[in-house]
């Protein structure tokens, strides 16, 4: 059985605790991988790395660092295939989805590469007599990163390149559902140049995550994940002196006004929902119909979710994959079988599909739940799965209220071919990331994602410019040096003139 070791001081490192975690093969069921999972020693040591490496990482000259995330980006393009495999066998969407998600991780390492724009300062001459003021942003130190399962590759990308950019050293701990993305992505680190002790690996579980969120050489904690834990998260860092960036859960509602072009919404409401399983923060969850469209909205919608292709990643004509576990599988179709008990039509069941020749497979089908009340289950909770729900609204006010009143704030989208209608959506809805005719409005590499209310805690958001001020701390220094023409030095303070 393969074993994934730990990544620690520029080297793999066998786990030492004893304890391993199962990987799975989402498509078969079969366990062919383990994990080890770190004990406290082990991420200390990983810390100690990464401190050590601080000592010179954090005053190595810009040009160098970005040198070596240049040559980085070209190793991780020249092995994006290799990575996407990785995550389909562990992850288990498709290969495509996989490629397209190094693709929005290379995003932000090309953002990284021209750190040295975003990390200029700010200067005023003459500010008094003989005095100038200078604003400078310095690296934190060592920052750590805590990871989902469902983008192994993207998230952490979002987070070490800008983080080591910056100049800070780095700390990761992924999934331990699917870790071998990650050790990868360091191995190529190394690869590019970046020094021993820069970027670590640590796989753990609950006792991993503690000691990050409690060691006093981590400075900040990023993190991306459900609320509950991002809560979680928040609340343990900050007791312990940390600044922190954690991202939560979502239920991102796609708003459909009545002059929508209904085949493009539709088609838009099927990529967003049922795209990599479903399993991502910014799926849509919630198509909310507005007026007198609800019924041929829905009937397009049904359509298209019956005939998606359901099958395993490396299968080039699968358009959705499994569910990462058997566990979460069960999970989201128990939303599915209560939904009509509490008020919902269940216009499409696909908790009873089977993929031929991968019976033990984690493979459930899409589902499309109509006229769900906002008081179910299926419409309260983050499902995370493919599961969505059509909730009805006689006009535009009362469909901006329902969203709005959602406790979570990540993403939401409108579809209409009206401007006015737009713009007024994009100011009066709650949320951190909108999109107008565009489903799954995460933004570009140059600026930041984040969502609001339950969907992020901590002062930033992440990548972007957020990112960087995130990884880095201001400093103001002001200078006055004698003229030499004074012919003495004034040790007063200054004064205005």
């Amino acid at each position: 059985m393969k074993t994934v070791n730990h990544w620690i001081g520029g080297t793999s490192v066998e786990g030492a605790s004893g304890n391993f975690g199962p990987v799975y093969n989402p498509a078969t069921g079969a366990q062919d991988t383990q994990v080890a999972l770190a004990s406290v020693a082990e991420v200390d040591a990983a810390v100690a790395a990464a401190k050590e490496a601080y000592r010179s990482w954090g005053t190595t000259s810009l040009a160098k660092r970005t040198a070596i995330l240049f040559r980085y980006r070209e190793l991780l393009e020249a092995r994006k295939d290799d990575i996407a495999a990785l995550i389909t066998a562990e992850h288990g969407k498709v290969h495509s989805d996989a490629l397209g998600e190094v693709a929005r991780g290379l995003e932000i390492v090309e953002l990284a590469c021209a750190i040295s724009h975003k990390l200029k300062g700010e200067l005023s001459t003459q500010v008094s007599g003989g005095v100038d003021v200078a604003s400078i942003r310095q690296p934190l130190g060592v920052v750590a990163g805590i990871t989902p399962f469902n983008f192994p590759a993207m998230v952490p990308l979002w987070m070490f390149p800008v983080a080591i950019a910056c100049g800070n050293t780095f700390v990761l701990k992924p999934s331990e559902k699917d870790p071998s993305a990650s050790v990868l992505l360091a191995e190529l680190a190394a690869e590019a140049g970046v020094p021993e002790g820069v970027l670590n690996v640590v796989h753990g579980d609950k006792i991993a995550v503690d000691r990050l969120l409690e060691h006093p050489d981590v400075a900040a904690v990023s993190f991306v994940g459900s609320t509950p834990i991002a809560k979680y998260i928040q609340a343990k860092a900050v007791e312990h002196g940390k600044r922190v960036q954690a991202l939560g859960g979502a239920k991102n509602h796609m708003l459909v006004l009545p002059d929508a072009d209904l085949d493009v919404a539709a088609d838009n409401a099927i990529n967003a929902a049922y795209g990599s399983a479903g399993e991502r923060c910014m799926a849509v969850s919630v198509v909310v119909a507005v007026g007198s469209i609800g019924d041929e909205l829905v009937k397009r919608i049904a359509d298209r979710a019956t005939r998606l292709k359901i099958g395993p990643g490396t299968d080039p004509t699968s358009e959705m994959g499994p569910l990462i576990t058997r566990e979460h599988r069960d999970k989201v179709a128990s939303y599915v079988h209560g939904a009509a008990a509490q008020g919902a039509e269940v216009v499409v069941d696909g908790t009873g599909h089977t993929v031929e020749g991968h019976e033990n497979g984690f493979f459930i089908g899409v589902s499309l739940l109509d006229k769900v009340p906002t008081t179910a289950d299926a419409y309260q909770d983050e499902i995370f799965g493919p599961v969505l729900c059509v909730v009805r609204a006689e006009t535009y006010e009362e469909a901006i209220e329902l969203i709005n009143s959602s406790r979570w704030g990540n993403g939401t989208a409108i579809f209409t071919r009206d401007g006015g209608a737009a713009r007024r959506f994009q100011l009066e809805v709650e949320a951190g990331m909108v999109g107008v005719n565009v489903p799954i409005p995460v933004p570009v590499g140059y600026h930041s994602f984040g969502g609001w209310k339950d969907s992020l805690f901590g002062d930033h958001h992440i990548y972007g410019n957020d990112g960087v001020h995130f990884y880095t701390r201001g400093k103001v220094v002001t200078t006055r040096w004698p003229d030499p023409s004074d012919g003495g030095i004034n040790l007063g303070f200054p004064r205005n003139h």
